[in-house]
This record gives C-alpha cells, sequence and structure tokens, in this order.
C-alpha cells in the first residue's frame, strides 16, 4: 500500500495531514486526517472515519468535525474511488466503497496514535458502513445517516417518486436493463445491494438518522434497518429532506453517542468548534448516480431492445474535479 504524507497545515489550531493510500483495486485514494494541534505525548486517540455520499467527496467530513475535534476525537475522511481526487471512474453506491473503507481502517489501525474507531456515514457512506460494519465487529460504533434498504427496491421506487413514464408492465424489465449496464460499467451488481439482510449479524452500538420529508431515500428504509439490526441502537428522525443540512439536537445527539462509545481522553484542546472548509471540490448535493439510474431507466424505458440506449446515460457517479 502506497502512504505519502503531502502535506500538513494548521485551521484553527487543528492539524490536517493529507494522505494517498490504494485499496485492493490498486486505485489511488485521497485522504485526510484532521486532529488536534496539541496533543499530549504517547496519547492515542480515537478516530471517526467520515463516509460521504455518492455525489460528494471528503470535504462534506466538515459537519463532521465541528462536532468531533472538540471532544479530542480525530476526523479522518477519504474520497472514495470514483470520487474527488481520488482514481476510478465510477462509485458503486457501497459494493466497492466497502474495500475502500477496509483499506482506511487498515492504515489507522497501524497507526499508534490512534485508539479506537468509529464510522459516520451519510447516504452512500451509510450504506458502505453497514456493508464493512458486517464485517469488523470491532468497529466501536456508527451513525447511519439516510441509508438504503434495498438497491433494487429504492430503483423502483424512484420509478414512482420521479415521475418516469414508463409502463408498468416494462418498469421491471427496465431496471434489469439497467442492471446490466451497470454490472458492464461499474463491476457490481445492484441486487447484491440488499443492505437489510446485514442487520441482523451486525452487533456494533448504531445511531441511525433520517429526514422525515426525504423522498429520494424514503425514511421506511432506515425503519427496516433499524427493526431488523441486531446491535445497540437509537433511530432519530428530523425535519428536512435528503440533503438538508441537519438540526443542532441530532449534531449533538452524534456528539454524545460517539463520545460514549469512544471514550476519548479528556486534556485542554486548542481546537475552535469552528473549522473553515478545507476543500472546496465535488461537495455536490444530488445523488449523482441514482440520477443517472433514473435518466437510464428513461432510456431503458423508451428502448428496452437497444444496446446503447441505457448505456449512453450511464456516466460515472461523482466528477473527477481535476
Amino acid at each position: 500500500m502506497l502512504i505519502i504524507i503531502i502535506i500538513v497545515y494548521w485551521t484553527y489550531s487543528c492539524t490536517c495531514m493529507l494522505w494517498q493510500l490504494s485499496n485492493e483495486r490498486n486505485q489511488t485514494l485521497k485522504c485526510s486526517h484532521y486532529v488536534p494541534a496539541i496533543i499530549p505525548e504517547n496519547t492515542a486517540l480515537p478516530c471517526v472515519i467520515y463516509c460521504h455520499g455518492n455525489s460528494g467527496c471528503r470535504a462534506d467530513a466538515n459537519e463532521a468535525a465541528v462536532i468531533l475535534l472538540p471532544s479530542n476525537i480525530t476526523l479522518f475522511a477519504l474520497d472514495f474511488a470514483g470520487s474527488g481526487l481520488s482514481g476510478g471512474e465510477y462509485v458503486s453506491l457501497g459494493w466497492h466503497e466497502k474495500q475502500d473503507l477496509k483499506s482506511v481502517v487498515s492504515f489507522l489501525r497501524k497507526n499508534k496514535e490512534v485508539s479506537c474507531i468509529g464510522l459516520w456515514g451519510r447516504s452512500m457512506g451509510a450504506v458502505t458502513s453497514l456493508l464493512y460494519g458486517a464485517e469488523d465487529p470491532s468497529i466501536a460504533g456508527m451513525v447511519l445517516d439516510s441509508a438504503f434498504s434495498n438497491l433494487y427496491e429504492l430503483m423502483l421506487e424512484l420509478v414512482d417518486v420521479y415521475k418516469i413514464r414508463v409502463p408498468k408492465f416494462t418498469v421491471k424489465m427496465a431496471v434489469h436493463y439497467m442492471r446490466r449496464v451497470i454490472q458492464r460499467r461499474a463491476k457490481f451488481d445492484i441486487m447484491d445491494l440488499n443492505v437489510v439482510q446485514f442487520a441482523p449479524k451486525t452487533f456494533i452500538p448504531a445511531l441511525f438518522g433520517h429526514a422525515s420529508s426525504d423522498v429520494f431515500i424514503q425514511s421506511h428504509h432506515t425503519d427496516r434497518i433499524h427493526q431488523a439490526y441486531a446491535g445497540d441502537k437509537n433511530l432519530i428522525k428530523f425535519d428536512g429532506d435528503h440533503n438538508s443540512a441537519r438540526p443542532q439536537f441530532y449534531y449533538d445527539s452524534v456528539s454524545i453517542f460517539f463520545y460514549n462509545v469512544l471514550n476519548p481522553p479528556q486534556f485542554p484542546s486548542a481546537c475552535s468548534n469552528k473549522l473553515e472548509k478545507y476543500y472546496n471540490r465535488g461537495a455536490g448535493t444530488n445523488e449523482s448516480l441514482l440520477y443517472e439510474i433514473i435518466n437510464g431507466l428513461r432510456a431503458a424505458g423508451t428502448d428496452a431492445g437497444s444496446s446503447s440506449a441505457a448505456a449512453a446515460s450511464f456516466t460515472n457517479g461523482a466528477p473527477q474535479n481535476q
């Protein structure tokens, strides 16, 4: 695994180290690790890995930085392959991202300055966290915001939500057509992303969150995962939609949750509770791969017999932002 410190800089007395890792597919992962500027000697701090949505990047971790750093919890953010400045062309809504997350966890476990590890995922990042957490019970805790329970069912729902004019009897045929396109382009099968089946196998303490007015990934997805989840769990619903800013009481709950499961050491922190945006790239608000799926369904429904109709509309899930 290639690991290079690129630069260390200061933002309000907090240090951000930029790292370059490699995943199992030999794709470059661009990462940032925020730590308090002043840490007592021989003190290991817990770390939370922030997992962004499929149209986002590590800049989205700003919401986590202002919550975690004042509590002496470090924050590690990565651009998943196919997102931000990392290598790769396509996102896979959690399937391959699970391996990206595995590479990050492995790297942090070799760092003597990191104690225990938590996960904070939003949308695709929440799915990624669930998939990985089912395989690694040593994760101390997970915050899961707006995960979908089953990608195939979500695609069927999006046909109704966006009023795609595809005859009912052709909807499933169009979805299966898009399945073949995605398999060919992004190298994963949408049928494998039945996330709720992993919930009964996962015992990591988890805090679930979902906006009550989210029509993109409706809240019943989180309800299903939460109901089936085997570990200690709590569910918070709040006003807003899929991309809206989360309310302060939700962030307060996240802060308390991570404080309890990570048990950070207490010492005076020089870190301010306000951080400037460190990375002004790619922080989109739309779940782009899912929008490409929607466009592909339109095309597939128009010409399900064509070998190029849906393929032409299916592009990578996040801009490369070069």
